[in-house]
């Protein structure tokens, strides 16, 4: 397997370009499926997770074309043959489950495999099965697939109560109910801007969406979905991630395309640490404000609260601050386990449950140490920046799903960090 190798010790300057939203992209991606005409996706991320969902979409009879070096995603779903999407594919990625409510709201019918385990937490999809069930979809599980069935004439709307907030179930039943008829309305809704992105892309197509980015949205359904172009949302996870490099290692960086609105917790949190962010026309430029950074405590929240995908990062951060701070995990359990490859390289981290301490230490040691996830991968790679030495990553391809060219960035705004090839 290949590794990255990390020698800290470099202040960070310059410009870092930031991709399109993967969490968006892989929601906008099944939105195909809706609909004959083509689906063009612009500010696309270069992915191994987008590969796989246009392996999926292509199982079912859809058309992906990358364009433009894989930065635009031309689509076509004219033609589909199947309604079946297998655990080979679906296993691979979670997001897989997103082809469900298409399916079934543009055919009728469909057979969805049921996702595989999470290293970060069960993710269960019985939220996503009610929506649907809600719309009048008949339900069956068996044999590790879900067998749905819209009723006669098309799924109806209804009224969705999520008990939980459900990103990923929001989702799905926005895309399902632009076609069912009447009038659907999802209560306790996710706010995420990817939400946001995928209801402008489904207004675009002629869906009638309205509440997106409140916890009520509102879809009135249609008869069919036309074709249309739509540009991917920033990826404010990257964006976040990036944010800390410079207050991590020292020096100044400009993340551009960044915004300000797409992170507002995060900023706030790590601005109270001792961070200085500055937005213009370009994007955010982001350094230490006073020297040292110091102890903040930190909860991960929905949209617009601090997001999970951005707590390991921040423990790499807050492992060299000046003080105690507590990390308090709310969204996925079992998402601590960066915690004792950072403790590796000289980190003081107790965890307890959802909540970790962490103590700051005066610097890290360079260590050899194994991602056990997309985001903890990353954070080894932050905290690799500040360490005395080098610190080697391993099992890097789960980097590979959520970061494009992370060396290259990375190394373009002065950081000392390569790519070792397993074969090399």
């Amino acid at each position: 397997m290949d590794s990255i190798n990390v020698t800290g010790g470099q202040a960070l300057e310059g410009t870092i370009p930031i991709a399109g939203a993967k969490n968006a992209c892989l929601t906008l991606m099944p939105a195909t499926l809706l609909s004959e005409e083509p689906l063009t996706l612009t500010n696309a991320p270069r992915l191994s997770d987008i590969r796989t969902m246009a392996q999926l979409l292509a199982s079912l009879g859809a058309e992906v074309s990358p364009l433009s070096d894989g930065l635009v995603l031309a689509m076509s779903s004219h033609a589909l043959n199947g309604d079946r999407a297998d655990y080979d594919i679906v296993r691979k990625m979670r997001a897989s489950i997103l082809v469900l409510g298409p399916l079934l709201a543009r055919l009728g019918h469909a057979v969805v495999s049921l996702p595989g385990g999470c290293a970060i937490g069960a993710r269960p999809v019985d939220l996503h099965l009610r929506a649907l069930e809600a719309m009048g979809a008949e339900l069956d599980l068996r044999d590790g697939y879900v067998h749905a069935k819209a009723p006669s004439g098309g799924l109806r709307g209804g009224e969705v109560e999520f008990p939980l907030v459900s990103v990923g179930a929001t989702e799905n039943a926005l895309m399902a109910a632009t076609l069912a008829r009447g009038t659907t309305r999802l209560h306790n809704a996710a706010q995420e801007p990817e939400i946001v992105d995928l209801a402008r892309c489904l207004r675009a197509m002629g869906a009638q969406i309205s509440g997106e980015g409140t916890p009520v949205i509102e879809v009135q359904g249609v008869d069919r979905l036309h074709g249309a172009t739509h540009r991917v949302v920033t990826d404010r996870i990257e964006l976040g991630t990036y944010m800390l490099a410079p207050l991590i290692a020292g020096g100044e960086v400009t993340l551009a395309g960044g915004r300000r609105d797409l992170l507002a917790a995060f900023c706030e949190r790590i601005e109270a640490a001792g961070a200085e962010v500055r937005e213009d026309a370009a994007g955010l430029t982001v350094r230490r404000a006073n020297g040292a950074m110091h102890a903040v405590d930190v909860t991960t929240e929905p949209f617009p609260g601090f997001p999970t995908d951005l707590q390991a990062q921040m423990m790499a951060l807050l492992c060299t601050a000046e003080g105690t701070s507590v990390l308090e995990e709310r969204i996925f359990e079992n998402r601590f386990m960066h915690a004792p490859e950072l403790v590796r390289m000289g980190a003081r981290i107790d965890v307890q449950g959802g909540q970790a301490t962490v103590t700051g230490v005066e610097r890290l040691r360079g260590a050899p140490v194994m991602a056990t996830d997309l985001r903890a991968s990353v954070s080894l790679i932050l905290a690799g920046l500040a360490a005395e030495g080098d610190t080697i990553v391993s099992r890097v391809y789960h980097l590979d799903r959520g970061y494009e060219h992370v060396v290259a960035k990375l190394r373009g705004v002065g950081a000392r960090i390569e790519r070792v090839r397993a074969n090399d």
